[in-house]
């Protein structure tokens, strides 16, 4: 995600907080650069994880994002890095059969229309390529995040990518014990929090109206988990996550769509 906008969907390797949620997107691009080659397009290209982990697997890399990025800056310096700023979809200026891999990782559920987005990967995808993509598991989460316009059930995630697609592999993104001592913590610390609310606005308040009070909870529970449990927060690695089959006890999907 682009540091442009710091929400707490925002995650940074510099907050020391939000280590055990980078580390968690960090396994989903370390398993994805094991898998990529050619042209490459990642959209939500945010800080730029891709261009360290993807652009050194690729003939051409091409980040699309809805805010500046980092990786504007990488541009001039490489000719086979390329950025678009746009929101999506469509895909505007990339053609058809034209991309070997599309990398999308936590951004379906931010977009409106996931149908029309789906449809737009597979339109510039070659004949064999490949989407890879990540997103939460509705069923592991622990709180409504307003931020999302979405999440989605195993079977929700699968239609949806079988609009498009008819070989698709569903895995998911899995936590060791450390990872989920700290999930079960966190699910203990947002039970605590969702006690006070008494008019239920979690669920009934407007989407972009709970925002703003979402993020400064969220910090402020992730920062108090920190305090907590510095040591866990602080030593959790990319390592402690792992990728297999889907289950319902997975933390994220991960996707792989083949044209």
């Amino acid at each position: 995600m682009s540091s442009i906008l710091q929400t707490a969907e925002r995650s940074s390797h510099l907050d020391p907080s939000e280590n055990v949620i980078f580390q968690r997107h960090l396994i989903a691009y370390k398993e994805a650069a094991k898998l990529v080659s050619g042209t490459i397009l990642e959209i939500g290209s945010g800080e730029g994880y891709g261009v360290t982990e993807l652009a050194p697997k690729s003939t051409k890399y091409i980040a699309v994002d809805k805010y500046d990025s980092p990786i504007s800056k990488k541009v001039k310096d490489n000719n086979n890095i390329e950025f678009k700023q746009m929101n999506v979809p469509p895909l505007q200026g990339i053609e058809e059969n034209s991309i070997d891999y599309v990398v999308t990782f936590q951004v379906i559920e931010h977009i409106q229309n996931d149908e029309q987005f789906v449809k737009e990967i597979h339109r510039v995808l070659k004949p064999g390529g490949k989407l890879i993509l990540t997103t939460p598991n509705l069923l592991m989460s622990l709180s409504r995040n307003p931020w999302h316009t979405r999440e989605y059930t195993p079977q929700s995630m699968r239609d949806i990518l079988e609009i498009s697609f008819a070989d698709i592999e569903m895995n998911g993104v899995f936590g060791n014990e450390k990872i989920m001592e700290y999930y079960n913590a966190n699910k203990k610390s947002v039970e605590r929090i969702r006690k006070w609310d008494i008019f239920n606005l979690e669920k009934n308040m407007p989407r972009r109206l709970l925002q703003v009070p979402y993020d400064i909870l969220n910090r402020f529970n992730r920062h108090k988990l920190q305090d907590k449990n510095e040591s866990l927060v602080n030593d959790v690695k990319y390592t402690d996550y792992s990728i297999s089959e889907m289950t319902d006890k997975c933390l994220d999907y991960f996707c792989i769509a083949t044209k």
